[in-house]
């Protein structure tokens, strides 16, 4: 039996995380790592309350970060510290870093999170409530959310979130929510300001400190589950939706995981997607539709839904599936009789992928019998029929039978 050991190496860059009491209360291990640093990264902030150091060399972050950051990164010598707010891994710079940089090159020195001091405040465990980043995101996003006693701790953009959350919330039926805003955490300035989501909507404070913390105790309508088959009447569309019922039928065998790529095709309202992004904020979607007032549709869907993050693009298929992310799920919902639609969609899953495809006319059916024969899986004829009064009385009314062909890729 043999054994090897990865060699020790310091990494290039250490982020240290800043609590709001600034450069006292940074431990003493930490500042002797800091003040010894050829190079220091950070905010404008944060390098101000550094004491003086002969020779060092200091850069704020670049804007647009993001685009940016590479090419300063490029130019440094090692090795390199670089200041953050509180916890860098929670809405902060050490989640970018990680990810710009090879693995091992990247250590991490928190303090304590704005999350787990605003939890603290509020005597909130950690099991019971959740956190929602609106940090330069959409603040749609807080949707998906919604639902009565639910705890979520809002990490704020800038002063503006509570208003644009509050009314985001008045919107929904949510007027009666507690909003708590918790200002500057830990520092000699920390404040608290109380409301409800009307009262703070119609009477905004004067004064709303930059950097807070939003702590929503919610209270309204149940807005829908995060189990497949949400109500119909949720989705805005044209009699162009794949029903509740279907939808959790094609759902169940898409089967979304954190961090899968779903190609809705022939998205119609996009109801497929954005409940597989409602099944958990790591999945990821393209919705593929031709009609682009269907594609307009399907962006205010997405919004009103709480997943804004759903790209949607105006197209034919399979044309219009060329140079899109790589798919670990594929749903066609429409227009799976197109040449050379379904060869192009096993061609694009992945070994493992899943690939779900409905259809109701003679002609798509006799397509999808073929496909199974030739590939295997799972065919299925799914008829559904509700309940409606008849004169004085009480009966069925069937919808179309939809043939689904669903398939994983081995």
């Amino acid at each position: 039996m043999s054994s090897s050991r990865t060699p020790h190496t310091e990494p290039a860059i250490t982020v240290v995380g800043v609590g709001a009491d600034g450069w006292p209360g940074v431990p003493e291990r930490l500042r002797r790592l800091i003040v010894a640093a050829p190079v220091v990264l950070g905010g404008r902030r944060h390098l101000a309350m550094l004491p003086q150091v002969p020779g060092q060399r200091r850069e704020p972050w670049p804007s647009p970060l993001r685009e940016r950051l590479p090419g300063l990164l490029a130019g440094l010598g090692g090795p390199v510290v670089a200041l953050a707010s509180g916890d860098p891994l929670v809405a902060g710079i050490g989640t970018l870093l990680l990810e710009l940089r090879p693995p091992g090159t990247v250590r991490i020195e928190p303090a304590v999170s704005s999350v787990a001091l605003a939890r603290a405040r509020m005597g909130w465990p950690a099991e019971t409530c959740v956190v929602v980043n609106l940090v330069g995101r959409d603040p749609a996003l807080l949707r998906r959310q919604l639902a009565p006693g639910r705890r979520v701790l809002v990490l704020c953009s800038d002063a503006t979130t509570p208003g644009v959350v509050a009314g985001l919330l008045v919107g929904a039926g949510y007027g009666a929510s507690r909003l708590t805003l918790l200002g500057d955490l830990a520092a000699s300035s920390e404040s608290r300001l109380e409301s409800t989501a009307s009262g703070w909507a119609a009477n905004p404070p004067a004064d709303v400190p930059r950097l807070a913390v939003l702590a929503l105790d919610l209270d309204g309508p149940a807005c829908g589950g995060w189990v497949a088959g949400l109500p119909d009447e949720v989705f805005e569309h044209d009699g162009q939706l794949t029903k509740r019922d279907l939808r959790a039928a094609a759902l169940a065998r898409l089967a979304p995981v954190p961090g899968d790529h779903l190609w809705d095709v022939g998205a119609g309202a996009g109801s497929v997607a954005i409940e597989w992004l409602r099944a958990d904020p790591a999945c990821t979607a393209t919705a593929v539709e031709a009609d682009p007032v269907r594609a307009g549709r399907i962006g205010r869907n997405a919004a009103a839904l709480g997943v804004p993050g759903l790209r949607v693009v105006t197209g034919r298929a399979p044309a219009a599936l060329d140079g899109l992310p790589v798919p670990q799920a594929i749903f066609v919902g429409g227009g799976a009789s197109a040449p050379g639609l379904l060869e192009t969609c096993l061609d694009a899953l992945p070994p493992g992928g899943r690939l779900v495809v409905h259809g109701v006319t003679l002609e798509t059916e006799q397509r999808l019998a073929a496909a199974q024969a030739a590939h295997g899986g799972e065919l299925v004829r799914i008829g559904v029929e509700t309940a409606a009064p008849i004169g004085r009385y009480t009966g069925w009314t069937p919808a179309r039978t939809v043939t689904q062909w669903a398939f994983t890729k081995r």
